[in-house]
This record gives C-alpha cells, structure tokens and sequence, in this order.
C-alpha cells in the first residue's frame, strides 16, 4: 500500500476506513476471511493490521498473486491452520492455481516440516546419548529448526 494511500485511509473516520479496507478485502479475494471479519468492529487493531497485511501480501511487484497464495498455503499447512488453509486454497482456486499445484506447495510444506521434525528429535537423542564433549546442537546451520547440512561425526 502506497504511502499516499495510507495517509488517506488514516485520515477518514474509522467506520469508513474499515468499509472501503473490507470492499477492497472482498474484491481482491472473492471473500472476507474470519479473522479480518472479527477484527473489524476493533478499528485501532484493524486498520494498522490492515495496512500491514496489504503491503506484505499484495504489494510485492516481484511475486505474483498465485505464488504468494501458494506460499500462504505451504505455510498454512505446517502450521496446521486449518482455516487459513481453506481461505487460501479458495483464494487460489479463484486465481486459477490448478489442484495440482497446490497439492505441489502442500507436498513442499510436508518435507520442509518432517525435516524440522526429524532436526530437532535427532538432535535431542544425540544431546541425550552423545559424550559431554560433542556438541550436535551448536552445529546446525539454521538456528530456527536447527536443520543441519552436515551429519555427525562417527567415532
């Protein structure tokens, strides 16, 4: 969302500018999702959460619409976010993204999230089983789900 067009929406009276953000909402996505219709009645909460959203999932110039609903449904996957999975699928489905290729993203989310799974459980039995001097945990590339490009050493 452009800077212009966020000062105006900060401008109007709160009921307004939560209409015309929910008339855009609807026209973009063929549908108002739950959450955006929860929040809509917290004006303060809804309008900066908004203006957030907007310019993360629709002002990309670099991603196209069915990519960004493509990761949107990856993520809502391994999260485990049925709703949002729902919501997203719909959103694409509506943009023309073909069965297969969200079952591709979903495919995607499922491996990404059994490797997470896998890190973490083998590096815990590892922690557990290892001598004190070794130090499997301090050697993951990836601080977050401590994925590891490396395997353990053998003695």
């Amino acid at each position: 969302m452009e800077l212009e067009k966020i000062k105006e929406l900060l401008d109007k009276e709160p009921k307004e500018a939560v209409d015309e953000i929910l008339a855009d909402v609807e026209k973009r996505y063929g549908e108002i999702p739950y959450i955006t219709n929860f929040m809509k009645d917290m004006p303060e909460i809804f309008i900066s959460r908004m203006i957030y959203e907007n310019s993360v999932m629709r002002e990309f110039k670099r991603m196209d619409p069915k990519t960004v609903e493509l990761i949107s449904i990856a993520v809502a996957s391994a999260l485990r976010c049925e709703h949002c999975l729902n919501t997203h699928v719909r959103v694409a489905k509506r943009l023309g993204v073909s069965k297969e290729e969200i079952f591709d993203s979903v495919l995607i989310a499922s491996s990404v999230s059994t490797a997470a799974v896998l890190a973490e459980g083998t590096r815990s039995v590892d922690n557990v089983f290892a001598d004190e001097k070794q130090d499997v945990a301090s050697s993951a590339n990836c601080s977050i789900c401590n994925i590891n490009s490396e395997l353990p050493e053998e003695d």
